[in-house]
């Protein structure tokens, strides 16, 4: 974006008390679209620039784009710098547990006596009421949730391959920002604004729920539901490879019959719309999957995307880095990693006027924007050297 076409929120400052996904996803969606995001960590760093195995991404994931400042809350002297920081900010960001941030007195109803036009975004397990002194995490509320039974096979309930709750709860913690500035701008006031896992797996799993209220009967877990559609399936073709292929109206179908030589069962009256067809699952699909066997997954894929036919290769997450679509269209984005080398990560997925939001500022070194910000805010050249030398504030 220029100067001449700024991104939407340039100018809006926000001070984040985040880690981990939840409310670092917040953060990094507003810096995405222009906001300056100051990160405030520990001294000795956010912990999720150490975490191992399915966490060793996340720091680099979810902080781009955002300065960091790093101060000791434990201390008078960290928090005093903390609300100078607060002081210049629109929005206040935090996903500690309750009780947190009252401690420290960066509670939302201290914050708005002293500045009623702060807007300040609180994540949590729970929207208040009679869970909310439970600790949640993303495999906890989609237990609890549905989702997990929805996901498994039945007995066997199984968390979702990727933290959905914390990365869309983030997701409407944003929106929630969004929404109360604009709610400023007409009124004057900010406000505080919840969001919440349990909740987030509830609007997520709200489908399932209604299919209940409309029918009667009880969604059964994805591998074993009546699917809306009669083909609409992972097939083992050649070689032991998968790939997954659909057709979802009575004209996909008439297609998929033409191209793969189906003359027989397109005439078939049994056969003649998709509820028919979903009902004779139970004989058409064996029939369909002996037909297919013996071509390859890139055939297959040639034929449908040739026909427009619905079909997606099953892929691995580290094969999206040679995805090409993704690399025409400028998806993935240089990034520095926790050790220093340069990786790629997926970019916001939605373009405005015809751009994806980039990579201004690469996640931050603890503390690196530490002296420039506590300048900013009033601490002379000494007073920082102070700082330091109590342990306060780090950086490099």
């Amino acid at each position: 974006m220029s100067e001449a076409n700024p991104l939407p929120y340039a100018g809006v400052r926000v001070v984040e008390f985040t880690h981990m996904v939840m409310g670092p996803t917040c953060g990094l969606l507003l810096a995405d679209l222009g906001a300056e995001v100051i990160k405030v960590e520990p001294i000795e760093g956010d912990n999720t620039r150490r975490l191992l195995g399915s966490g060793s991404g996340f720091f680099p994931t979810f902080n781009r784009n955002k300065k960091s400042i790093a101060l000791d809350l434990k201390k008078p002297e960290g928090v005093e710098a903390a609300l100078r920081l607060i002081a210049t900010a629109d929005i206040v960001s935090e996903n500690f547990k309750p009780g947190t941030m009252k401690k420290l007195g960066l509670d939302y109803d201290t914050l708005a006596k002293l500045n009623p036009r702060l807007i300040y975004v609180s994540h949590k397990g729970f929207l208040p009421g009679p869970y909310d002194h439970r600790t949640a995490l993303d495999e906890v509320v989609q237990m609890m949730g549905g989702l997990a039974y929805m996901t498994g096979r039945a007995g066997d309930p199984l968390r979702a391959g990727t933290s959905v709750n914390d990365i869309m709860g983030g997701m409407f913690g944003a929106i929630g920002a969004m929404a109360a500035l604009r709610q400023r701008e007409l009124t004057g006031k900010g406000c505080e604004v919840q969001s919440a896992l349990f909740e987030n797996n509830v609007f997520l799993v709200a489908q399932h729920m209604m299919q209940f209220a409309a029918t009667g009967k009880a969604a059964d877990p994805m591998p074993s539901r009546i699917s809306a559609w009669a083909v609409y399936d992972v097939f083992t073709v050649k070689d032991g490879e998968q790939i997954f292929l659909a057709a979802v109206s009575d004209k996909q179908w008439a297609i998929f019959c033409k191209a793969f030589g189906l003359e027989e069962m397109l005439a078939d009256p049994r056969l003649k719309t998709n509820n028919d067809r979903v009902r004779a699952r139970d004989w058409m699909m064996p029939i369909l999957r002996s037909h297919l066997a013996n071509h390859s997954a890139a055939e297959l894929s040639a034929v449908f995307e040739q026909n427009e036919l619905p079909f997606a290769p099953i892929t691995k997450p580290q094969e999206l880095f040679d995805d090409p679509h993704l690399n025409a269209t400028g998806g993935l984005a240089p990034v520095r990693m926790n050790d220093g080398h340069m990786a790629k990560v997926p970019l916001a997925p939605f373009t405005l006027g015809g751009e994806r939001p980039g990579i201004r500022l690469q996640p931050p070194h603890i503390g690196e924007h530490s002296e420039a910000l506590l300048k900013e805010v009033g601490y002379s050249d000494d007073d920082i050297a102070a700082l330091r030398a109590q342990g306060v504030t780090a950086g490099d």
